[in-house]
């Protein structure tokens, strides 16, 4: 269904793929959509400046310009304000009317035409540039056209449900973990953790690993409830900075490419190690997957690896968003629902390492904002967290994931379907 297309007829059908394509109800935002000819593209959702001074303006206006400038292709630009603020006293489009201005002066001198702009309220939506009470008497249009459009009807049929005025998204991002975890898994856990032992340094051990992890990712293992052993094998896998990272490369880019990552960044250790033990629920070879030789002997791939330093620069481009060119989103979409159950059965370490790759899961699809949520939830479960801080640092400084920027690789929330 990749080339299905969704027809736009009107504002509020735009309006209303904007939550869904988000995830969320925006306030206090400014959403910009690119265009190509007439087809949308990529989605971007920033904070509204604190202030309106003209050195913060041009400030927040140039970064929107250098996010929207990775749509190398795009020719026009749709945007839309959330505010809750001048909707009372009427004064909600000059209020909004500077940042219109200051964001439409870089996109022209970026060659990108601001084909529209509207406002959105708590009640009513209205054109930010249209002044004219015949066609836009005040306040506007309600909002339930918004989410009665038929636009808005066809994505919920697709099965994407954000509430009406749901303006967090929290359904999506989940709260503090306030029940108990789940009986037995710490010590099975830690059971666990403590059979890999140095195992982890092993060759096919990496590759017997993320064969598990495949595994459960391709439904491979039957019923989707996992019991407590694998849980508790993929937690203790989590809490091994060099297996997490490795399950992150290969669920988007590949086995291939995680197993050369980590030769060349020496991982392996020499000599024979033992076998590494899967719980029986994950022992099964997955579908699709190479053999490996029982002597832990590396595949070409990661003997070229060795010799090659591009191997360094690839595994953290994977986790960059620069390779490969298009990452396996089904994959990925597929190992964020996994780490979210793997988070909500216990704590410490692994839920930690749970949350802050999903951080990263979110900020690869262009969503800052979940990025973030989930991300100090992984500070707030274990303070300090390096990788956690690393990928915040990047959220925070306005970092745009590569596939994010790039309207062929970017994560659709509707399996690639098109408005």
């Amino acid at each position: 269904m990749a080339n299905e297309r969704m027809t736009v007829s009107r504002p509020e059908d735009i309006l209303g793929y904007v939550p869904h394509a988000l995830g969320l109800w925006p306030e206090e935002s400014l959403v910009a959509m690119t265009l190509h000819g007439k087809t949308l593209g990529a989605t971007l959702r920033v904070d509204l400046p604190p202030d309106s001074g003209p050195p913060r303006l041009a400030a927040f206006a140039g970064k929107v310009g250098e996010y929207l400038a990775a749509d190398r292709t795009a020719d026009g630009v749709l945007l839309v304000v959330y505010s809750g603020s001048g909707w009372d006293d009427g004064t909600v489009a000059r209020r909004n009317r500077p940042l219109l201005q200051a964001v439409g002066e870089v996109l022209d001198a970026a060659g990108l035409t601001l084909r529209d702009a509207w406002l959105v309220g708590p009640g009513h939506w209205r054109s930010a540039f249209c002044e004219n009470p015949a066609c836009c008497p005040w306040p506007g249009h309600p909002v339930e056209l918004i989410h009665d459009s038929r636009l808005n009807a066809e994505m919920v049929f697709r099965g994407s449900n954000v509430p009406a005025g749901a303006a967090t998204g929290s359904e999506e991002v989940p709260g503090p973990f306030a029940g108990q975890d789940e009986p037995g898994l710490a010590a099975e856990e830690d059971a666990a953790l403590e059979r890999i032992g140095e195992v982890w340094r092993g060759r096919a051990s990496l590759g017997a690993m993320l064969d598990a992890w495949f595994r459960v990712l391709d439904g491979d293992c039957g019923s989707p409830a996992l019991g407590t052993v694998p849980a508790a094998f993929l937690r203790a896998c989590l809490r091994i900075p060099a297996w997490r990272d490795a399950v992150a490369v290969a669920s988007a880019a590949g086995r291939d490419t995680a197993c050369a990552g980590a030769e060349a960044f020496g991982f392996f250790r020499a000599g024979t190690l033992p076998e590494l033990q899967l719980p029986a629920e994950l022992a099964a070879p997955a579908a699709g997957s190479k053999p490996r030789s029982s002597s832990g002997r590396s595949s070409p791939v990661n003997q070229r690896a060795a010799k090659d330093p591009a191997a360094l620069l690839r595994y953290g481009d994977v986790l960059l968003g620069l390779h490969p060119a298009v990452p396996d989103w089904k994959r990925l979409d597929a190992l964020d629902r996994l780490l979210e159950d793997l988070a909500a059965r216990g704590g410490g370490e692994a839920r930690a390492a749970a949350l802050t790759l999903r951080g990263w899961i979110h900020w690869c699809r262009g969503s800052g904002t979940f990025a973030d949520a989930l991300l100090c939830q992984a500070e707030a479960e274990e303070p300090g967290y390096r990788l956690a801080a690393l990928l915040a640092e990047l959220v925070h400084r306005g970092t745009l994931c590569g596939w994010a920027g790039n309207s062929g690789a970017a994560w659709r929330r509707f399996g690639g379907a098109a408005a």
